[in-house]
């Protein structure tokens, strides 16, 4: 097929929203659908050269993946030899462990099902995995393994029969991914099946292009290329992570992208736009750019224990173009023009032979859980990094229907004297409760749900409490306070979570009064504020006291890695710890509404100064961790509270 330049350009309007969107630019909030353009695109071009291929009755499978071979893998193997000695002093053995275990499954295409059943994409955890973005490649991949074996056992039938079976394919993939988007998020946005229709409409374009040449400069050309550029720029600045994705939203990046390449023709201004050199540029390189921004973000932040300013992710995002040019002439173009030097053969054993290592040493990384002797930890400071043993009291499936839905600590006696509720924040108490329960012969029913706020009336958009229902567990709570008559509740919870999110704003829980939204930062504040005063005041009506204790200082990083850099550099921990200032700020919020909404059954207890000196929030002493992760209290942490905890039970 002819070269199309416009195509260059269209390929930088994927890029660059993906790289500013994984910099965390809040502008850019929905730049991950850069990667549906790049889906579109992909399915065009490729489709293309298998129909033009089996008209001419020369198709080779062989040649195919060969081809594919010489475009994939030979820069994706460069930029991940090039992270291992950035992993090496860097990661943590934890972290270390899962960039061995995503060096296997980027090697044999499969990191979508990897990332799928470790996190969720738009989680802030996900932005330090250098590989994450591999998914896509997976997903591509796997793709065109199917594609053309399906394309050559159709071709014999007639062409318009082999059209309308893509396009029941396609209808019943985005059917799926709709259902899935509210249903499984996680693994609608990894997986093929939610994901083929994307790829189709690119291969839709490919046989109506074959029979159809591109038409020439028209009015009509003129509005739609523009108007299908608009709908690629409104997905990428109004979408945001509580966008149902992939879904009958997505409808508009991709079809805004076949309708580009269908209508952005010589001659209309969108054809100008796109083969500018600049773009047309970085369109050329955009494959090694998208292989090595998220690398290269993900290790400075590693390096710089997140604190990176936005003159530092575009200086960044400059160097990863810097790698990316360099990839693209030395490594990218030899392997895939330089047929003489880089033979079939080799190409094909080179494959093997790297395929073989990297999954071998992911597998050692895995096995040898992340070559843990690089950093003398003792077991005591190591223990402190896990997830405390909390019993199966808490995170209930159907908690709302269930008559096993909490459970009792303490005292094991009939009648209740307290309850402690909340998101997971108030699962760390709930050791410490037991054992002050049965010092001082108390009885405290213990129940609630992660993400879940423990007030009245409020649906979280969270999309794993779609069966756990947020809203009906708190009306149970509320009533089972009544019917029981217990008159004292113990309130935890991450309160910023539900109104700031993290540090640097990339990550919210929305909450909102209406179970479909909308959703937005602003309405989780309103309906946050709202939603504490409506729960206080039907607390006071039933004589219910309330002691609300605000949350443990969030560090910045997970501990691991913190005293992973500490121990590196012989440097005290301390100075890797949170200052004191910067929480106060991301706790700023939920802290005033509390303060300012004065109730007589209301204790407000204020916890910063149990953990923070007048400078920082210690992670932890030189021997262990307060926390197993950034805002998590384990049962070292959980100890300076203790005192504060006791006073509330003997009130």
């Amino acid at each position: 097929m002819n070269y199309r330049s416009e195509i260059d350009g269209l390929r930088a309007l994927a890029v660059l929203p993906v790289m500013f969107f994984h910099a965390g630019f809040s502008s850019f909030k929905g730049g991950y659908v850069g990667v549906d353009v790049f889906f579109v695109i992909s399915g065009y071009l490729i489709s293309s050269l298998i129909i033009q291929d089996l008209g001419k009755n020369k198709f080779s499978l062989v040649e195919f993946y060969e081809r594919r071979s010489r475009r994939i893998l030979p820069a994706l193997f460069f930029v991940m030899i090039v992270s291992l000695p950035f992993a090496w002093f860097l990661l943590p053995p934890t972290e270390m462990k899962d960039f061995g275990q995503s060096l296997a499954a980027v090697s044999i295409f499969s990191s979508n099902f990897l990332f799928w059943l470790e996190s969720g994409y738009f989680e802030t955890s996900s932005e330090l995995k250098p590989l994450l973005h591999t998914w896509s490649l997976a997903v591509e991949e796997q793709f065109y393994i199917l594609f053309p074996l399906i394309m050559m056992f159709l071709w014999r039938i007639r062409y318009n029969f082999i059209v309308i079976i893509f396009f029941l394919l396609f209808l019943f993939s985005l059917a799926f991914s709709h259902w899935a988007a509210f249903n499984s998020p996680s693994a609608n946005f990894y997986l093929l099946p939610s994901r083929a229709w994307e790829l189709l409409i690119g291969v839709f374009l490919g046989f109506f292009l074959a029979k159809n040449p591109l038409n020439s400069y028209s009015f009509n050309n003129q509005i739609l290329s523009i108007i299908g550029f608009g709908m690629i720029l409104i997905s990428v600045f109004l979408f945001d992570d509580s966008t149902p994705f992939p879904s009958l939203y997505s409808l508009i990046p991709t079809l805004g992208t076949a309708i580009l390449i269908l209508t952005a023709v010589r001659g209309t201004l969108m054809y100008k736009v796109l083969t500018w050199k600049l773009l047309t540029g970085i369109g050329l390189i955009s494959y090694s750019a998208y292989l090595w921004h998220q690398p290269v973000i993900a290790f400075a932040r590693y390096y710089s224990l997140g604190d990176l300013n936005k003159s530092h992710l575009l200086g960044l995002i400059l160097t990863s173009f810097i790698f990316a040019l360099f990839s693209y002439k030395y490594i990218e173009t030899p392997f895939r023009k330089n047929k003489i030097l880089f033979t079939r053969k080799i190409i094909f054993s080179l494959s093997f032979i790297l395929i073989f290592i990297f999954t071998s040493l992911g597998s050692l990384l895995h096995f040898k859980q992340g070559l843990s002797d690089r950093v003398d930890f003792s077991s005591e400071l190591k223990n402190s990094f896990q997830i405390p043993q909390t019993g199966k009291c808490f995170d209930k499936e159907y908690s709302h229907l269930s008559d096993e839905w909490g459970c009792v600590l303490g005292d094991n006696k009939n009648s209740i004297d307290f309850a402690l509720l909340g998101d997971s924040h108030s699962l760390s108490l709930k050791n410490t409760l037991d054992k002050l329960g049965k010092k001082h012969n108390k009885a405290i029913f213990f129940v609630g749900y992660s993400g879940c706020l423990p007030f009245i009336d409020i649906y979280p958009n969270r999309k794993d409490q779609v069966e756990r229902n947020c809203y009906e567990l708190n009306k149970r709570i509320f009533n089972f306070l009544i019917d029981k008559n217990i008159k004292e509740v113990i309130m935890s919870a991450r309160w910023s979570y539900y109104t700031d999110g993290d540090y640097d704003k990339s990550w919210i829980q929305n909450i909102a009064f209406n179970e479909k939204g909308p959703f937005s930062r602003e309405i989780s504040r309103l309906t946050f504020k709202e939603s504490f005063i409506s729960t206080v005041k039907r607390y006071a009506k039933n004589d219910i006291n309330i002691h609300l204790l605000t949350q443990p200082p969030q560090q910045k990083f997970a501990p691991e890695s913190l005293y992973f850099r500490s121990r590196s550099i012989n440097r005290d921990i301390y100075n890797y710890s949170v200052l004191r200032s910067d929480f106060s700020l991301l706790e700023d919020y939920p802290l005033k509404i509390f303060r300012n909404n004065v109730f007589v059954n209301l204790n407000l207890i204020h916890i910063l100064d149990e953990y923070c000196d007048q400078l920082r929030c210690p992670v932890g002493t030189t021997q262990l961790s307060y926390y197993f992760d950034e805002d998590h209290l384990n049962q070292f942490g959980v100890k300076l509270l203790e005192p504060t905890l006791e006073s509330i039970i003997l009130k």
